[in-house]
């Protein structure tokens, strides 16, 4: 195709968003709401998965180590246990806290008061265990029951498989939302693009008829699709953006130190925009192309 008839189908894209200008506006207007809610539910779950992880990831196991009066035979159980939990293919990490340690976190906890069993400290020593995967806990945490010189193993059993299962079916929820929602945008954005150029099929017909290409006649088109999809994309990345920024400089200082925390303004925002122009430039290429097909057998 020559340089010539390309800068024409793009000076004739331009022109016709002009000539049809009500149109236009109700095709940018389609996307613009459409995009915006996508925008948004995307910054929802976005975070919602984030939680989600956050909250997976804070899950451990607390095991306790028997008790050994003997010094020497109490270190070669400690280190024959920290050894074997550490070669577990599944423990991503393993720490060790000494009945000291443990002791010092109560009385910060709960007060001087626990300062009292400092001279005769009845707790144990304690390794911390995290799972590579986090839903392997309880699997991780059965193994290492079965080991010598463990004496419990907690990681609160059965609220932590409730958690998990809860996650997952949250996480399918918001996949399953996010697809019906990008669908519902595909469906009401490439309609009103077709609605659009079922209005102008005399002009495409006039075409055919006078001897233009299938291709002569439906680029144009295509690009008054892409045109409206970015222009319509605008808006949502702006709204989105200044929202999710305002609500971040409030929400995020009141939720540090929490477990629930937002995720950064960037690289999330920067995201959320390639997606959301991302989705508007593909549906309104995709519609425009679509539409065009049905008037192009004259």
């Amino acid at each position: 195709m020559k340089g010539r008839t390309i800068g024409r189908h793009f000076r004739e894209s331009f022109k016709s968003l002009g000539r049809n200008g009500w149109m236009t506006f109700a095709s940018f207007s389609a996307v613009t709401v459409t995009l915006i809610l996508v925008g948004v539910f995307s910054v929802i779950m976005m975070n919602l998965n984030h939680i989600a992880d956050d909250l997976e990831n804070d899950v451990e196991i607390r095991v306790l180590i028997e008790i050994i009066e003997e010094e020497g035979q109490k270190n070669a159980a400690e280190e024959q246990l920290l050894a074997q939990v550490q070669n577990m293919p599944d423990v991503a990490s393993v720490a060790y806290s000494t009945k000291e340690q443990e002791l010092e976190d109560l009385i910060k906890d709960f007060g001087e008061e626990l300062s009292l069993y400092e001279q005769s400290n009845p707790l144990h020593n304690v390794l911390y265990v995290k799972a590579i995967n986090p839903q392997q806990t309880a699997k991780v945490a059965e193994e290492i029951e079965k080991l010598d010189y463990t004496y419990e193993v907690l990681y609160g059993k059965g609220k932590v498989e409730n958690l998990f299962s809860f996650l997952n079916i949250s996480r399918n929820i918001g996949f399953i939302l996010i697809i019906g929602l990008l669908f519902t945008a595909m469906f009401l954005i490439s309609n009103t693009i077709r609605i659009t150029i079922f209005a102008r099929r005399e002009e495409i017909e006039i075409m055919k008829l006078v001897g233009a290409t299938n291709s002569f006649v439906r680029i144009p088109f295509v690009l008054e699709g892409i045109w409206i999809g970015l222009l319509g994309s605008i808006i949502p990345v702006i709204v989105v953006s200044i929202t999710y920024y305002k609500l971040y400089d409030i929400l995020a200082p009141r939720l540090r130190g929490n477990m629930l925390e937002l995720l950064p303004v960037t690289p999330l925002l920067y995201q959320v925009s390639v997606l959301v122009i991302g989705i508007g430039l593909i549906i309104g290429m995709w519609g425009s192309f679509m539409s065009v097909r049905k008037f192009l057998k004259v």
